[in-house]
């Protein structure tokens, strides 16, 4: 079989460069490449093998911003960040982890896994999880 690695996710923002700095700041991104669309500005942002792609985006949001774990209609619900100590990266964070939902004990499905849902600055929803393994054989 064929694996086809994810290369990016597209983000239309109010304010980019916000959004950069987030990213970079909680997540280790690193600017790779900037180019222009028009009179605006694509910046893309690079962690390991996967990058962010933040364009400025031109219209409002059509529907309530997503609350608690994301949305529940179709598309993309959230993004999801595993970290090693949930409770310490939420105090690095600060006031810059604004929560949606949690933080909550997921135990009952993976043992010590904890969540916890944030909002990026522009309300898209980030996942933090602590203690996710795959499953040895999942039902087929």
């Amino acid at each position: 079989m064929v694996v086809f690695p994810i290369s990016h996710v597209a983000i239309s923002c109010k304010n980019p460069i916000q959004v950069e700095k987030f990213y970079t700041k909680y997540f280790g991104f690193k600017r790779a490449r900037v180019y222009s669309t028009g009179p605006d500005q694509v910046v893309m942002i690079k962690s390991g093998n996967t990058y962010l792609e933040l364009f400025k985006s031109t219209k409002e949001l059509p529907v309530p911003k997503s609350e608690g774990s994301g949305q529940d209609y179709p598309g993309w619900k959230h993004i999801c960040f595993l970290v090693d100590d949930l409770e310490v990266k939420l105090n690095e964070m600060g006031e810059d982890a604004k929560i949606s939902l949690g933080p909550t004990d997921m135990s009952a499905f993976i043992p010590n896994m904890k969540v916890c849902w944030i909002e990026d600055p522009e309300g898209n929803i980030v996942e933090l999880n602590q203690g996710y393994v795959d499953e040895e054989n999942p039902p087929g």
